[in-house]
């Protein structure tokens, strides 16, 4: 749902007993491990990709190093397998589970950031080429038909396939793609038909296409 590759910050991290700093992707992890009752790093990774990695863009490589050290917290029991690949299995205990709930009782009021190239581009557009705008626009509505029919598939899922908070979820994000999928192909049909307004001139004109 958002567009954006931004870092692991929502504010200034929480601290829990002083002793742990708490971002968005340590809740995540705790929140993951909660809802699936024991999880290795790599089944972070496939829960994220599954579930919440769809509207929160954040580094893999962090589900590898956050449980260990909300292991340290005393927010995560570690176990590690006596055979074989010898993975790391996490569990969450009774201070993550106590943290978890501190957070969802939280509320929260902020807004999060929107990063869309093609937004960006678009804000810009009048100074290029009606053409380019038009590939843009294309570009775009296909973009995001394909993550609509990603989310539609997990929407097709059987009801007991996902909680009801991620099945919430995944409503908005489905309302969210489109609206985008309307958004653009609008656009496409505009240009098209020529029914973007000109804009003052600032400058030297774009060449032509």
């Amino acid at each position: 749902m958002e567009e954006k590759e931004a870092p692991d910050v929502m504010g200034p991290p929480s601290t829990v007993a002083g002793t742990a700093s708490l971002t968005p992707v340590s809740y995540l992890v705790l929140g993951l491990v909660a809802r699936h009752g024991t999880a290795t790093p790599y089944d972070l990774k496939s829960f994220a990709a599954q579930s919440v990695g769809n509207f929160w863009s954040f580094p893999h490589a962090q589900l590898y190093k956050e449980p260990p050290r909300l292991a340290e917290a005393g927010l995560l029991a570690e176990e590690r397998e006596e055979f074989g690949r010898r993975r790391r299995i996490f569990r969450i205990t009774d201070a993550g589970r106590a943290a978890l709930a501190e957070w969802l009782a939280g509320g929260e009021t902020a807004l999060g950031e929107l990063r869309a190239p093609g937004l960006l581009k678009l804000a810009f557009a009048e100074l290029g080429r009606p053409a380019d705008a038009a590939a843009l626009a294309r570009g775009q509505a296909a973009a995001h038909r394909t993550r609509l029919a990603t989310y539609e598939a997990f929407a097709a899922l059987p009801a007991d396939a996902m909680p009801w908070s991620l099945r919430r979820a995944l409503e908005l994000g489905l309302g969210y793609e489109r609206l985008q999928v309307d958004f653009w192909e609008t656009l496409v049909r505009d240009l098209a038909a020529g029914r973007i307004p000109p804009s003052p001139s600032t400058g030297p004109a774009p060449p032509a296409a």
